[in-house]
């Protein structure tokens, strides 16, 4: 719970080795206070290396800022929209972005961001983080940026320059994130692979920098995926399905729909779906290899080093 009046640490919740968290298990947080608006946080992992949460604002409701509660980090972010209708704004620069079920928003560093719920029902986000709080990111970081004034919601700079069919602005986003700025990224914009030697797990890269890279991966058939690991501490969340995840040793474990795991940097493991259709997950991890082995490319999403991907920054959208 918050402390009347101040700040408190979230809990980070960190393991030796491998671990399955179910939902029902994951450490709960009340984030804000009266004047920021109050969040519900779930949290599956935040050790020293990868910050995993879902949070959830209710009909109505919405997280700005207050002088406790700074939203302003010192971190890559991915925000995933579960479900719902979410809107992000940047109440510094006044760009606002609306994302639905499905998509996702990027944001770097030193990034002021609010959220809205403009659905009729709840909205659940899953945010992965990194560096990660452990790392003096999050609350201790916010309190040493200035604490904005006013929230400019309203983004003046593109008007005149809209044309329908023609761009504009919204072209814009589709370089590299610039600093300060809300990418959206819808799965038309994924880069997309093929992991495992067996049964191959379809993987599309929501965002890759070398700080944090952030997948969703889609298991179809019966088959095994064949053996995956990546460089850095992963943490996974399940969309949709019946995951099948069997670590290095012969375990296995079955995850349902709001499950989720945490993989150190290095572990086996290999994955099948366990339903009728497809099962999709997401996974967050950090750091790249270029961070934990000394290498010059980024980490592949699931299996090993691989330097094919490039420096994939945050994908096409506005």
């Amino acid at each position: 719970m918050t402390v009347p009046g101040g700040y408190q640490p979230s809990p980070r919740p960190s393991f030796a080795g491998p671990a399955v968290i179910a939902g029902a298990d994951a450490a709960r947080h009340v984030w804000g206070d009266p004047e920021s608006g109050e969040v519900l946080d779930r949290i599956y992992v935040s050790n020293d290396r990868i910050h995993q949460l879902l949070f959830e604002i209710g009909p109505g409701g919405q997280f700005t800022h207050s002088a406790s509660f700074r939203t302003v980090f010192g971190a890559d972010e991915v925000l995933y929209a579960i479900d719902g209708d979410l809107v992000v704004a940047n109440p510094e620069t006044g760009q606002v972005v609306r994302v639905a079920a499905g998509e996702a928003v990027f944001f770097g560093p030193d990034t002021w961001h609010h959220a809205f719920n403009w659905g009729t029902g709840p909205v659940r986000v899953l945010e992965f983080f990194a560096p990660p709080p452990a790392t003096g990111t999050s609350g201790a970081y916010a309190q040493q940026r200035p604490l904005l004034a006013s929230s400019n919601y309203s983004g003046d700079g593109a008007l005149g320059q809209v044309i329908p069919g023609a761009g504009g602005p919204a072209e814009q986003g589709r370089a590299a994130a610039r600093p300060g700025r809300l990418t959206v990224v819808r799965p038309q914009d994924y880069v997309w692979r093929l992991d495992g030697d067996r049964a191959p797990v379809l993987t599309g890269i929501i965002a890759s920098t070398p700080r944090l890279t952030v997948v969703r991966c889609e298991v179809r058939g019966t088959g095994w995926s064949g053996w995956l690991s990546q460089a850095g501490d992963a943490g996974g969340y399940v969309l949709t399905g019946s995951l099948l995840l069997q670590l290095d040793g012969r375990a296995w474990h079955e995850l349902a729909p709001g499950d989720g795991f945490y993989l150190p940097g290095g572990q086996r493991y290999q994955v099948k779906n366990a339903s009728a259709g497809i099962t999709t997950y997401l996974s967050g991890s950090a750091p790249t290899c270029s961070e934990a082995e000394g290498g010059g490319g980024l980490c592949s999403p699931t299996s090993a080093c691989a330097t094919s991907i490039g420096a994939t920054g945050p994908p096409r959208s506005a």
